[in-house]
């Protein structure tokens, strides 16, 4: 499924920079000064459902007032850490609020506010996980689903696509991934180097250790509690915790069988996978040509946007163009109107 080759906003002069710069410029400042929604916040109403291995995820979900009971869905997984509340989050509920279309992000566990129960959190891979929430928006209605995953949770998704194969187009109508690092080996070794250490990687592993400090207080033993707190990056992070607790032997394991690029010509449904060239999580160098992919997924590697930023218009700039450019494309791929 080629698509149109619509543009995603270009990066405004005023926040352009040069070379590695600019990809921080537009990573960073979206996330902390654009605006993410226009009129009042969106609204959420949560729901809980209890998951088979009898533990709880929390869905967030928005409405606008006079939402057709057989409107399309538009489905959000967040990325590392995120939530309903991301600056992403919220561009994509302004879209469907505007739009009259239903709207939910489901939170991977632990994300929601409230720490989960069982042994384990949530990961790049989580596919199952993903293919669970899926299947019970679609046994609640028949209206179209489109599926969007950011960063970790656009991983996710095409992993899940992957492991679904044909069955897929039963459950969604399209997905995208937006900034995903679908070599995982290559964007986990891109954040643990050098100014991505001394910000990124600090600004994860501040909530995460504490997270997963608080499962091994739930569970004694789980894991060696010295050696997560002497870890200084993802992959030791992922070494002690992520891949052990969710069935990986260790680090490279986990980024091998997790990593969705290796497998994306398996998709059979409409996948689009953005990711911008100077986007300090992925190395541009490392993502994949069109003779990589198979005939589902469309590539739009722009050359500029960031990490989940694609910044546009005068200062300070908004992030309300990757709903509208994301969207059009779910609309010529068939997913709503």
């Amino acid at each position: 499924m080629k698509g149109a080759a619509r543009a995603t906003p270009h990066a405004p002069r005023w926040l352009a920079g040069r070379g590695a710069l600019g990809g921080h410029l537009q990573t960073i400042w979206p996330a902390l000064g654009s605006r993410s929604y226009l009129g009042p916040p969106p609204s959420y109403r949560r729901e809980r459902w209890t998951t088979p291995d009898g533990d709880f995820i929390d869905l967030d979900f928005s409405d606008a007032p006079g939402t057709a009971p057989d409107a399309p869905w538009l489905v959000l997984f967040h990325g590392l850490e995120g939530s309903s509340r991301s600056h992403y989050a919220l561009a994509f509920a302004h879209w469907a609020r505007a739009r009259g279309w239903h709207y939910v992000v489901p939170h991977f566990r632990g994300c929601s506010g409230e720490l989960n129960l069982a042994p384990r959190a949530y990961h790049s891979g989580d596919h199952a996980e993903i293919g669970w929430v899926l299947a019970r928006l679609r046994a609640r209605s028949a209206a179209p689903l489109a599926v969007i995953g950011v960063s970790l949770g656009g991983n996710a998704l095409l992993r899940w696509a992957q492991e679904a194969g044909d069955s897929a187009r039963a459950t969604a109508a399209a997905v995208a991934a937006l900034s995903s690092p679908i070599d995982l080996a290559a964007g986990g070794h891109a954040i643990g180097r050098g100014f991505n250490r001394l910000v990124y990687t600090r600004m994860f592993l501040r909530t995460m250790k504490p997270k997963a400090l608080a499962k091994l207080a739930q569970h004694p033993g789980l894991f060696d509690r010295e050696r997560l707190l002497a870890a200084r990056d993802l992959y030791d992070f992922d070494n002690v915790f992520t891949a052990p607790l969710h069935g990986f032997r260790d680090t490279e394991d986990y980024w091998a069988r997790a990593s969705s690029q290796p497998r994306l010509a398996q998709i059979r449904l409409p996948a689009l996978v953005l990711n911008a060239r100077n986007d300090p999580f992925v190395p541009g160098d490392s993502l994949p040509g069109r003779h990589e992919v198979g005939p589902w997924v469309t590539l739009w590697q722009p050359p500029t946007g960031g990490h989940v930023g694609f910044p546009a218009g005068r200062f300070p700039g908004h992030v309300l163009g990757l709903p509208e450019a994301v969207m059009a494309w779910m609309h010529e791929a068939g997913a709503g109107g």
